[in-house]
């Protein structure tokens, strides 16, 4: 199963622990992290299941491409980063 991290900077405004779920894409294997955690897919996802602009997504060392359906593939041993954008100056 791809196993999931969430960055501190995520956990201190989400209860959100590091998770393991099956799936053959980075849509998949976050539905299946979600589905025990309701709160989470609000803060990670919009309403229509795209990514929110302010997160972000590596999946073994790459940026996530499609931020829309969440179609990259993953394999079963993939690490898949969960991330909040920081910005400002």
């Amino acid at each position: 199963m791809a196993h999931v991290i969430f960055t501190a900077n995520l956990k201190r405004h989400v209860d959100c622990p590091d998770a393991e779920a099956p799936g053959g894409t980075v849509g998949e294997v976050l539905n299946g992290v979600f589905g025990a955690n309701a709160p989470l897919r609000g803060y990670v996802l919009d309403e229509q299941g795209r990514l929110r602009k302010h997160m972000g997504i590596i999946v073994d060392g790459a940026v996530l491409a499609d931020r829309t359906g969440l179609s990259d593939p993953v394999r079963p041993d993939s690490r898949i980063y969960v991330l909040q954008a920081l910005s400002g100056g």
